[in-house]
């Protein structure tokens, strides 16, 4: 019996890879990066070396919140930011599995079809979105958000906590 994929596990991998490098080459703290196919099936995972134990969770809990509503992670805590109810609504449906903060990336490919997820754990939201995007680009395929939040790499460690 074929399948059909909708993302493959070579880009997934590539994806990941980049990521990690992403990270190191930013001086990242250990991060965990998740990648799931349209369906929400995990296509694969990495944790660096000294990545908390709950960080598969919480990448896992960005990239399958921003498939489950259409929109990047970064988007549902904007528009959820004034709408408490309707965001425990969200946390009860999905068995709170949602994580709404940046760092959950749709992944799409040359026609602008959503084919995955990318979900990333470990620094500040802003830069575990920021290694999502990249490392999504770097695979040959874009993402929404199309490009990281401005002031990204101003988000200082020792003034947030990672998420």
């Amino acid at each position: 019996m074929k399948l059909q994929t909708s993302l493959p596990l070579a880009k997934a991998e590539t994806i990941i890879d980049e990521a990690l490098r992403l990270g190191r080459v930013e001086n990242l703290l250990p991060l965990t990066v998740v990648v799931l196919d349209a369906g929400g099936k995990l296509v694969a995972v990495k944790s660096e070396d000294g990545s908390g134990i709950m960080r598969f969770d919480v990448a896992f809990g960005k990239a399958w919140g921003a498939l489950g509503m259409g929109i990047s992670s970064r988007l549902i805590r904007d528009r959820l930011a004034n709408r408490p109810t309707f965001q425990a609504s969200l946390a009860t449906a999905s068995d709170g599995r949602l994580i709404p903060v940046p760092g959950g990336v749709l992944v799409r490919d040359a026609d602008a079809v959503t084919i995955g997820a990318v979900g990333i754990s470990g620094d500040t939201s802003d830069k575990d979105e920021y290694c999502a995007i990249e490392a999504i680009r770097a695979a040959g395929l874009s993402s929404e958000p199309d490009s990281p939040a401005d002031g990204w790499r101003e988000s200082s460690l020792s003034d947030s906590y990672p998420d």
